[in-house]
C-alpha cells in the first residue's frame, strides 16, 4: 500500500522455500490485490521446480481476478536454496536424463499451456455439479494472464527460450558470466537477444523486459548509517554459483546527484522498459517506504522514469 501511495508502479515479491519468510505467494498477492487499486503485483521469481503447474493455474487465476488483472508473475528455475534439492521434499524429481533446470522449464511449459484456457480434461458423465459442454480446464480462468508471465533469465540462452514461448523477461542482479563484461553490458546483450528472438518468433504483442538494481539515495543520517559504506561505487563482483561463474551487480549508493550520473551509464537500465528495485525488507516498512520515496522524489524525475 505504501508503494502505491508513493507513486511506484508495482510491488514484486521473492519466493524462497524453507526460508523464514512467506513462501506461498498467491495468498499474499490476492490480499494485496484486494487492498490496492492501481499498482502491478508480481513475483521475482517463483521457483518452478516446486510447482504443480495446474494447481498453480488455479491459484494464479483466482489471485489475478481478485486483483482486477494486475498480476505480473515472474517464474524461473529458481536460485540457490535453503536446503539441498528442496523440490524433492515437495514430491518433484527430474525425469530420467533430466536436470532440475529441465524440470523447471517443463513445469513452466505446462503452466503456460494451461493458462490459455483451453479445455483438455474429460468430464465425468455423472458429476456432482453440472458441467459446461466440452472438455474442462482448471478454474477460475483469468483472461490475459498468459501475456503477463515473465521468465527470470540467468543466461542468454534462456532469454531466447523465453522469447520463443512468448514470456516477458526479467534479468536479476546476477547473471551467469558469459563474456567477462560488466553485468549491465551483459544484460543489455541479453535483452537484445531476447528482443531479436521475440521478433523472429512472430509474436503480435510488444514484450516487456526488466532488470533489477539495488539503489539507495543518501539523503539523511540513517541512509548513511545503513548504506554509506557502499558510496565508494565499487564495481560488480564475480563468484561461483552452482559450479558456474556468475557476475553480481553492484549496489548503487550515493547522494541523488551522483546516483543520477551513475545510473545514466547503466546500459541495461536504458535498454529495459521496467526497473525492479530490490528493497531490504528486514529494515521495516517505514524505512523501505522512505527509500522508495527518495527514489521517486529525487532520482526518477531526473532520469525520465515514470
Amino acid at each position: 500500500m505504501a508503494a502505491e501511495e508513493l507513486g511506484a508502479d508495482g510491488a514484486y515479491f521473492r519466493v524462497h522455500h524453507f526460508a523464514q519468510q512467506l513462501a506461498s505467494p498467491f495468498p499474499l498477492l490476492a490480499a494485496i490485490g484486494a487492498r490496492t487499486s492501481r499498482i502491478e503485483i508480481g513475483t521475482a521469481v517463483i521457483d518452478m521446480r516446486y510447482e504443480n503447474p495446474l494447481y498453480m493455474v488455479e491459484d494464479a487465476g483466482a489471485a489475478d481476478l481478485i486483483a482486477g488483472g494486475r498480476l505480473q508473475l515472474g517464474i524461473s528455475r529458481g536460485s540457490p536454496e535453503q536446503v539441498i534439492d528442496g523440490f524433492k521434499y515437495f514430491g518433484y524429481d527430474p525425469g530420467e536424463g533430466e536436470t532440475d533446470a529441465d524440470m523447471a522449464r517443463r513445469h513452466a511449459e505446462m503452466f503456460l499451456e494451461a493458462l490459455k484456457g483451453e479445455g483438455f480434461a474429460q468430464p465425468n458423465p455423472r458429476p456432482m455439479f453440472p458441467n459446461p459442454p466440452g472438455l474442462l480446464r482448471p478454474e477460475p480462468h483469468s483472461p490475459g494472464l498468459r501475456e503477463r508471465i515473465w521468465w527470470g533469465a540467468a543466461s542468454d540462452a534462456t532469454a531466447v527460450w523465453a522469447a520463443q514461448l512468448g514470456m516477458n523477461m526479467q534479468s536479476s542482479t546476477l547473471k551467469w558470466d558469459e563474456s567477462g563484461e560488466p553485468l549491465h553490458v551483459q544484460q543489455r546483450t541479453q535483452i537484445e537477444k531476447f528482443l531479436a528472438a521475440w521478433k523472429e518468433a512472430g509474436h503480435e504483442r510488444t514484450p516487456r523486459t526488466s532488470v533489477s538494481r539495488s539503489i539507495f539515495p543518501l539523503v539523511n543520517d540513517q541512509d548513511w548509517q545503513y548504506f554509506g559504506h557502499e558510496r565508494s561505487g565499487g564495481g560488480d563482483t564475480v563468484g561461483w554459483l552452482d559450479d558456474r561463474q556468475a557476475v553480481f551487480g553492484r549496489t548503487y549508493s550515493a547522494e541523488p546527484e551522483l546516483l543520477i550520473k551513475q545510473l545514466t551509464q547503466d546500459s541495461a537500465i536504458e535498454a529495459a522498459d521496467t526497473l525492479l528495485l530490490t528493497i531490504p525488507n528486514q529494515l521495516g516498512v517505514d524505512y523501505n517506504a522512505h527509500v522508495i520515496e527518495s527514489i521517486v522524489k529525487y532520482v526518477a524525475p531526473e532520469l525520465g522514469w515514470r
